[in-house]
């Protein structure tokens, strides 16, 4: 690690003679072999992107220069290179280094990426801003092949083709991967390449064979070439001014192509090819298997993991194949996450059933309305998060015309090591608000299964919502059974305190609960509320409290204050769930414990408001 240990920003790295490059690379990708082993983290994507990074760091005058990636779990080799090799250890932890850029981290992260395909739109920005400016300086995105068939990439391509003047290169990092299988027609025109042997051998033989007076038919030949085996015509129809395919592991060629862009003006477009995993033979056979990985030993590999409490996950998925067995309506969709989202039995049962739509949350959301107008039954299966990103669609092509589509939220609250860009906080607050929409929290595995049915069954929009990871060990029941709508359950009988828990939040309630002697009640639905139930609390409890693991503005606890301000009933209300503040990634019990959201702090804010002093209508949002 002699090089590696002398690079503490890129000023250092572009002071290196280039033979130094490669040498540095090996130990850069043994580094983050290493470390990526010890903490967890993103391992295919960042081993693919080493020399990228080496050769634009080394090129472009950074922070100077601007790099946005997309997306940015392949930025470890960026951030090693930008003076947080020190700090790796602690990547993903609380206090410790993102697993994604982070504008707060280093000046070197221009831009916060997390969530794909927004690169060249911020990129362009930051060029335009330089043009305005007055201000010599490049925009750099480097953008994957997964994260180019998002709608959102071309609007800002075709935003940016328009703008002659202005500093901007698209890096396409093609790796032949998103997270799962790439999928759709741009990734089989992307596939075409070949590896780009034959484009680069036609270049070759047309300059050698028609030399000096025949150099605008040497031109014409290239290009005809490039349109044969190449997308190039693609993008320089966008006004970008296409190079590539290039190795993305030849820093000999990487280097050089750089220098030359960086002399161009206007838009440039630069087609790099990697490969996920390179240079750690386990991960370049399975990429997805080290896409994201826990702590492992990098001699042995992953190994499968023990059998232990099964994932809410894993219940969706077997509830999945279960009701497509019983439904032959039934049609899965995701918007590329197949594996995060458990739906790898149900491709393999039901393939002719099975839509991938790609990074394309907006369309994976109107498409299933589409299905769902021609009374097929579509379940999109999707990360709270990423629904956000298709909101118009929920409302405008799904709720408004009040269409039969199940939603299956994944990832609903904190996400721990993916920290705020990736949690789920927010989804009962933008979906209660819905007209049409039914909304559920699941607070075990056999209720999720139980809510997935009922969301099914229902015909209309419904939502179930469900947190990562294993859920409390509850038996998971066989039959395909409903609940029905709006109608929660009393959990545990106490007396004064009533505790309206929604989904994850009822086992710490009821620990909770037992300590203190109150009332515990599963409220299971957000809407329909179950007003008949909060009624009948408010007439024999003095005080209301609400636990939810969502964001407190409205949230579940609102729903609960407005149902009894609808009914003239005046209660003391407390309401606890997650703060107005974005909450940094660690350890998911670590961060609940933090807001006060496991037994001890559930209890703890009880106390202090109802059993000390006057109580009153208090929000927990410090």
């Amino acid at each position: 690690m002699k090089l590696l240990e002398t690079i503490n920003s890129p000023a250092e790295l572009r002071k290196l003679p280039r033979t130094q490059l490669t040498p540095l690379a090996h130990e850069l990708r043994h580094f983050l072999l290493d470390s990526v082993s010890k903490t967890g983290g993103h391992l295919s994507s960042n081993l693919g992107t080493v020399e990228l990074t080496i050769a634009l760091h080394y090129v472009f005058n950074t922070p100077h220069d601007r790099i946005v990636w997309d997306v940015g779990h392949q930025t470890y080799s960026h951030k090693i290179l930008t003076g947080r090799r020190e700090q790796m250890h602690t990547l993903r932890q609380f206090g410790g280094v993102s697993g994604f850029p982070r504008r707060v981290e280093s000046e070197y992260d221009t831009f916060g990426t997390a969530h794909s395909s927004t690169s060249i739109s911020a990129a362009l920005g930051m060029a335009q801003a330089a043009k305005i400016k007055g201000e010599q300086r490049h925009a750099i995105a480097v953008i994957g092949d997964g994260s180019m068939t998002a709608g959102m990439a071309f609007e800002a391509m075709n935003n940016a083709g328009v703008q002659e003047d202005v500093n901007l290169l698209v890096v396409l990092n093609d790796n032949d991967m998103s997270i799962s299988p790439p999928v759709g027609a741009l990734n089989r025109y992307l596939a075409r390449l070949m590896s780009g042997q034959f484009y680069a051998a036609a270049k070759n033989v047309g300059k050698s064979v028609l030399p000096g007076p025949v150099l605008e038919l040497a031109k014409r030949f290239e290009e005809h070439a490039k349109g044969m085996v190449v997308p190039a015509t693609m993008f320089e129809e966008f006004g970008f001014n296409y190079i590539g395919p290039i190795d993305g592991h030849d820093l000999e060629s990487l280097i050089p192509t750089l220098e030359n862009i960086k002399k161009l003006k206007g838009p440039q477009f630069l087609h790099v090819v990697t490969k996920k995993g390179q240079g750690y033979k386990l991960a370049e056979a399975e990429p997805i298997l080290y896409h994201g990985t826990g702590k492992f030993n990098p001699t042995e590999g992953i190994q499968p993991a023990k059998a232990g409490k099964m994932t809410y996950t894993e219940v969706f998925g077997n509830w999945l194949c279960d009701m497509a067995a019983a439904d032959k309506r039934l049609v899965g969709i995701t918007p590329a996450m197949r594996e995060g989202s458990g739906m790898v039995g149900f491709e393999q049962q039901y393939p002719d059933r099975y839509f991938d739509v790609g990074i394309a949350e907006q369309h994976s959301v109107t498409f299933g309305a589409g299905l769902a107008t021609e009374g097929l039954k579509p379940v999109v299966a999707i990360y709270s998060t990423f629904l956000q990103r298709a909101y118009d669609q929920l409302i405008h092509d799904v709720a408004l015309q009040n269409l039969d589509v199940t939603f299956a939220l994944d990832r609903a609250g904190l996400v721990g090591a993916d920290g705020a860009t990736h949690a789920g906080n927010y989804d009962i607050s933008y979906l209660r608000c819905i007209p049409n929409m039914v909304v559920m929290a699941a607070s075990d595995e056999n209720e999720c299964r139980r809510m997935l049915t009922t969301a099914y069954r229902y015909e209309g929009p419904a939502a179930v919502r469900y947190p990562r990871g294993a859920g409390i060990g509850a038996e998971i029941l066989k039959e395909l059974t409903s609940i029905e709508i709006g109608k929660g359950e009393i959990k545990r009988e106490g007396k004064e305190i009533a505790i309206l828990a929604f989904g994850s939040m009822v086992a710490p309630s009821v620990t909770a609960g037992a300590e203190l002697g109150a009332t515990v009640a599963n409220m299971r639905f957000v809407k329909p509320l179950d007003v008949e139930l909060v009624k009948r609390l408010a007439a024999d409890h003095d005080y209301f409290v609400t636990v939810e693991e969502g964001c407190v503005m409205g949230g579940a606890g609102a729903a609960v204050a407005e149902a009894l301000a609808a009914e003239g009933i005046v209660k003391p209300i407390l309401m606890l769930g997650l703060p107005d503040k974005f909450i940094d990634h660690g350890d998911p019990a670590a961060l609940l414990a933090g807001v006060g959201l496991d037994a001890k702090g559930i209890a703890a804010s009880i106390r202090q408001r109802f059993m000390s002093g006057e109580p009153r209508l208090v929000v927990n949002n410090t």
